[in-house]
């Protein structure tokens, strides 16, 4: 889950650190009211789940009330990388002497949590790392062990920082490494993080990312859940439990787990196709999972063809089989089907579907076939 740069303040208020005044605002008046409380200067800040909004004219400086009102008619209703601006985050404004960047999140190959930390903020990151590598102090922390005050110190020396920024700093990234772990994040980044004239280290921006499969442990995340940038399809999907997420193409795709998923959306490109969607049903191929996952697929539109590519493990052939077979008793689909079935009880499985197959349900013997099946019946 992605949160709004207010949210994301918010979550890392609840763990200490230093964040700027300030309030959400979904109109103009709403805008000017929140300007008023708090006082000009304000910062104008589109809220979106993505970024660029500086470069796209989604950030400004508000000297006065007046311009707060101009600032948020010209932002509310911005196309921002194709996500419109329909919230504002209006800030009490900051003076800066120098801008950092921060962000711990997972190295899987390492097997450990990565810090980053730069002298170079407010500025993409990306760009810092392809042209000055050095510039970037980097951390790999076991989670066993933490982050320790030492490591800590040590790692914010390495990155160069300015002397004064120092035990701000680190106080800052330790608690940054304590919410990322505590709130169950993916990413949770500081850019910028800036020493302010007076020598206080703050928190000016904030990027966090969720595991939204640790939701379970936090109720209080529905609220995040709530405001999640997703199309109607993803919305639908989202409502039935599935993982969906909503592509350009005409052949939809359901598949049992992530990487088989993201296989089958490769393949479907591989055989000159395009995938409509990613849909990962999980473990689970009863009827009602099935009939969901088609239902979604069904009221896409742009779908032409519908590729069902499942690998049995602990999901058995004939329980997949049957799912299929029950849910197209549910649900009136459009678009032919192709199935690839393979794994455990397969040939089981196959044989159940049978006696169903025609012109409109069809079935192959490998991935690749039904790739270029469902692609030619796409057109």
């Amino acid at each position: 889950m992605d949160l709004f740069e207010y949210q994301g303040k918010q979550f890392f208020a609840a763990y200490g650190m230093p964040v700027s005044p300030g309030e959400v605002a979904f109109t103009v008046e709403d805008a000017v009211a929140a300007a008023e409380r708090l006082g000009p200067p304000v910062m104008v800040k589109a809220q979106v789940h993505t970024g660029g909004r500086g470069k796209a004219g989604g950030v400004k400086f508000a000297a006065t009330v007046d311009d707060v009102r101009t600032h948020a008619e010209n932002i509310l209703g911005l196309d921002i990388r194709g996500h419109v601006v329909k919230r504002l985050w209006i800030e009490k404004a900051s003076d800066i002497a120098e801008e950092y960047y921060a962000s711990f999140t997972l190295d899987r190959s390492a097997k450990l949590h990565l810090g980053m930390l730069s002298a170079e903020g407010g500025v993409e990151i990306e760009a810092v790392a392809e042209e000055n590598p050095d510039a970037i102090a980097k951390i790999w922390v076991d989670p066993v062990v933490g982050l320790t005050e030492e490591a800590a110190a040590a790692w914010v020396d390495a990155a160069n920082l300015n002397p004064a920024a120092r035990d701000g700093a680190v106080d800052i990234v330790r608690k940054l490494y304590q919410a990322y772990v505590e709130g169950d994040a993916d990413l949770v980044e500081i850019n910028p993080l800036i020493l302010t004239p007076d020598n206080r280290v703050h928190v000016l921006d904030a990027k966090v990312t969720l595991d939204a499969n640790a939701v379970f442990r936090h109720p209080d995340y529905e609220e995040y859940d709530a405001t999640q940038s997703r199309d109607e399809r993803e919305q639908a999907a989202h409502a039935k439990g599935l993982q969906y997420v909503g592509l350009d193409g005409t052949v939809g795709v359901i598949a049992n787990g992530a990487g088989l998923a993201m296989s089958t959306v490769d393949v479907v490109n591989q055989v000159g196709g395009n995938a409509a969607n990613f849909l990962d049903i999980g473990g689970g191929a009863n009827a009602e999972v099935m009939a969901g996952a088609l239902e979604v697929i069904n009221n896409d539109p742009k779908v032409s063809s519908i590729f069902i590519n499942i690998f049995g493990g602990i999901t058995r052939g004939e329980v997949v089989a049957n799912g299929i077979i029950e849910a197209l008793s549910q649900v009136d689909i459009d678009s032919p089907i192709v199935i690839r079935l393979d794994g455990t009880n397969a040939e089981q499985g196959r044989e159940m579907l049978a006696p169903h197959l025609s012109d409109r349900l069809m079935l192959e013997p490998t991935m690749l076939d039904a790739a270029r099946r469902a692609v030619a019946l796409a057109g």
